[in-house]
């Protein structure tokens, strides 16, 4: 009988599990083939590699469902909740048992991705000499930026205590070939999986080109990398990071807010000038998982989220970000960001840069690049308004809350990293953490579960 698998349980591309096998024959009762095998030319690791892309934009993982989810944690002020699947109801509740379906997606997707990662970073010997680097590069970016999510979900807030003792996520660099008991590996500390982000991403900055179609960039993973320092609250190098990616003037905001979420119709839309990284949507792929949510029958979506009137009075009357939200035919408040079944899924653009290089300036006293009145304005003139004279810190949060809402699961992670209430809940409640899956901890007594499971 098969036991439940743990973070092991798929080795993509490399990994083939054999369902017959014909004693006649006297085979080898081999269960899987090995990189030797499955992966031989250049050809084959830059097929994984896409195969990582692809498995990065499942719904699971960045085709949406760890940032709803996190909002969902966290928006109960601004949002309600009309949905049917009790997995998410319990997100909204803040009551989320270790049994949670979508929690175990979650974990099983990301580590599905790593792995992938794994398979391409062991075989990059392999790659041509002229496309080496960036192979790499793109395998270290995406498993960078997916341990970062897997700690900011399953582990305390890095500020929440001790991160060299609070326990993070598994840190697995090794591609699994055969399950055994060596695939059976503990819980890091907060600190060394935030680490291993950065390890990864700074390796991808270095290796990765300036151009590369939709695909991971040096500007991406510096964008990604001020994001991870901003929320480890290393404001010096979340201010260098997002300052590279400004200067190098590769990107643009859009004219208008509306701008940087088309909807032509039912059809994929290319990044616009204002995306840094965004997850490719297409019809042959599946559709957005945010559109599933937040997005009403009118546009193919559920329309389970509808928006709360009192988060649209926290907008000025002129605020022209308040075109986003509408009413449906239901009569009830959406948002619209999502209401393009195959709309992109916007993982980082450049509005979101502007605002942490003006945090980060004024929490250090400093103006790098430029001042963060100038960085504030830019966002503030974009949307209609007119400019401020001058700028604190509660300003940048502000204009932070109103652009970036409902896109990065931001309602979750800045209450935890400025240390705010979160529906009722203070930011270091065990309850705003999710818990490692029971079908993990089943398969791997190393495991440790988080507090309050």
């Amino acid at each position: 009988m098969r036991k439940f698998r743990s973070i092991y349980i798929t080795a993509i591309c490399t990994t083939f599990i054999l369902t017959a096998c014909n004693k006649q024959l006297e085979l080898k009762p081999f269960q899987t083939i090995g990189q030797d095998q499955a992966i031989k030319t250049s050809t084959d690791v830059q097929i994984t590699l896409v195969g990582a892309y692809n498995r990065l934009g499942q719904s699971t993982v960045y085709g949406g469902n760890m940032f709803l989810e996190a909002d969902l944690l966290a928006s109960q002020q601004v949002v309600d909740w009309q949905g049917t699947f009790q997995d998410l109801t319990q997100m909204v509740s803040q009551t989320i048992p270790k049994d949670n379906f979508f929690v175990l997606n979650n974990w099983l997707g990301a580590y599905q991705v790593i792995n992938q990662t794994n398979n391409v970073i062991a075989n990059i010997d392999k790659v041509d000499a002229t496309q080496k680097d960036r192979v790499e590069g793109e395998a270290k970016f995406i498993r960078g930026m997916v341990y970062f999510e897997l700690v900011r979900l399953f582990g305390k807030s890095y500020n929440n205590g001790n991160p060299t003792t609070n326990l993070g996520v598994p840190i697995v660099l090794t591609p699994t070939t055969v399950v055994d008991e060596s695939s059976k590996v503990a819980r890091s500390t907060v600190e060394q999986t935030y680490q291993q982000a950065i390890s990864d991403l700074t390796t991808a900055e270095a290796k990765l080109p300036v151009s590369n179609s939709f695909y991971a960039t040096k500007n991406a993973a510096s964008a990604i990398l001020a994001r991870v320092y901003l929320q480890k609250g290393d404001y010096a190098n979340a201010l260098a990071e997002a300052n590279k990616v400004i200067a190098s003037a590769k990107y643009s905001l859009n004219p208008t807010y509306v701008e940087e979420f088309p909807y032509p119709g039912q059809v994929h839309v290319d990044n616009t000038s204002e995306d840094i990284f965004a997850m490719q949507v297409t019809s042959q792929q599946g559709t957005n998982a945010l559109n599933t949510y937040y997005a009403a029958a009118d546009n193919g979506g559920r329309g389970d989220i509808i928006i709360k009137d009192n988060f649209l009075n926290e907008f000025d009357a002129a605020d022209d970000r308040l075109s986003m939200y509408n009413k449906d035919t239901d009569g009830l408040l959406r948002v619209d960001k999502f209401d393009n079944l195959y709309g992109n899924v916007h993982v980082i653009r450049l509005a979101e840069i502007y605002l942490i290089r003006a945090e980060a300036n004024i929490r250090l006293g400093s103006v790098v690049g430029a001042t963060p009145l100038s960085d504030v304005n830019r966002i503030r003139t974009r949307a209609k308004l007119p400019a401020l004279a001058t700028v604190t810190l509660t300003n940048v949060l502000t204009e932070r809350r109103k652009e970036l809402a409902f896109e990065g699961g931001f309602f979750l992670h800045d209450a935890k990293r400025l240390n705010t209430n979160v529906g009722g809940l203070p930011a270091t409640s065990p309850k705003l953490v999710f818990p490692i899956p029971l079908r993990e901890i089943n398969a791997n007594p190393k495991l440790v579960q988080n507090e309050g499971y």
